[in-house]
């Protein structure tokens, strides 16, 4: 399980297997999608599998995430997504109004998220062979002229916003899997991030990083940004942003909200000459009205995340092994 969780061990399954078998320039980037050349136009293109359990939750369900994860991969490119593909691999059993419930949600998010899904295909397994449904999404869409955004562009001096309070869809899934209640209900922040970054961009379209921090949460993106650029990450503790419920839950099972996953929010680094237009424009959205600086780009330590504490003191925050929950987008 933990090579399926976005931390060490899942790097190491790419690197020893994966990268070895397919090698090539593109892939190497090991960005959140590829971008292509193809046809005289910038093609971001990405694919995730979706299984999440349970199916639905707090403030979304797995049609939510089949169709807001893949645009917000593409997002992290820059780019407007477009069209997806939806491929279902069904259990034997499962209710046909449970899928048509997950259908209908992914319907409506791709209506929100101002793409078509326009291909796809289903498979049914023996019972006993999945749980329930599983969903992969594909998604393409174009890249403006002028925009590179990779994590090789990290440059001391950057620096490091996030969208929003953090840590919320981990939580959510956790509160229904285990019948947790924390005083009060704690929902997904699934949402689609592309309009967000459009505004961004419409800023400047030197946004050098962008990413957003699912599986391994925001320690696993910005270390995998810090090792890609070869340059160190500094934040400053008390400007995260972790809500009380969150920091309570995390406090009750052990977790650091620092890995906990997200589904709707992204990290940025930004040239420091743009940093407060680029945070202005994210406030004056709806997903990204809680933006906050929470710390820099620097030249030390390169490919470490360091988190300045609020005693004064100084602690690591490395790439976790695994995911601390499993099954969570």
């Amino acid at each position: 399980m933990g090579h399926g969780g976005g931390g060490a061990l899942s790097a190491e399954l790419m690197e020893q297997v994966f990268t070895p078998a397919y090698g090539n320039t593109v892939l190497s980037g090991l960005a959140d999608s590829a971008v292509l050349e193809l046809g005289g136009a910038r093609l971001a293109f990405s694919t995730d599998s979706y299984v999440v359990r349970p199916l639905f939750f707090p403030g979304g369900s797995l049609g939510d995430l089949a169709v807001n994860g893949t645009v917000n991969d593409l997002a992290m490119s820059g780019a407007r997504p477009a069209y997806l593909s939806a491929a279902f691999v069904l259990e034997e059993g499962v209710e046909l109004t449970v899928v048509e419930r997950i259908a209908r949600a992914m319907g409506a998010a791709a209506e929100t998220a101002g793409v078509t899904i326009a291909t796809g295909d289903t498979k049914v397994v023996e019972s006993g062979h999945g749980d329930g449904v599983y969903v992969t999404t594909a998604g393409v869409g174009l890249v403006p002229d002028g925009v590179d955004i990779r994590p090789q562009r990290a440059r001391p001096g950057d620096a490091v916003i996030v969208s929003g309070p953090i840590g919320l869809h981990g939580v959510a899934i956790m509160s229904v899997r285990e019948g947790l209640e924390f005083g009060v209900e704690v929902a997904s922040d699934t949402a689609p991030l592309a309009d967000l970054v459009a505004a961004m961009l419409a800023v400047t379209p030197d946004v050098h990083v962008l990413r957003d921090p699912t599986r391994g949460g925001l320690a696993a993106s910005l270390n995998e940004i810090a090792r890609a650029s070869g340059t160190g990450v500094r934040l400053q503790e008390r400007d995260i942003p972790v809500p009380d419920a969150v920091a309570n839950a995390c406090g009750f099972l052990g977790l650091d909200p620092l890995y906990v996953a997200n589904e709707g929010r992204l990290v940025a680094f930004v040239p420091p000459s743009a940093a407060e237009e680029v945070l202005a424009a994210m406030r004056a959205h709806p997903q990204g009205a809680g933006a906050t600086l929470i710390g820099e780009c620097v030249a030390e330590h390169p490919g470490m995340v360091v988190v300045a504490t609020g005693l004064g003191g100084t602690r690591v925050v490395d790439l976790p092994l695994g995911e601390q929950l499993p099954r969570i987008c």
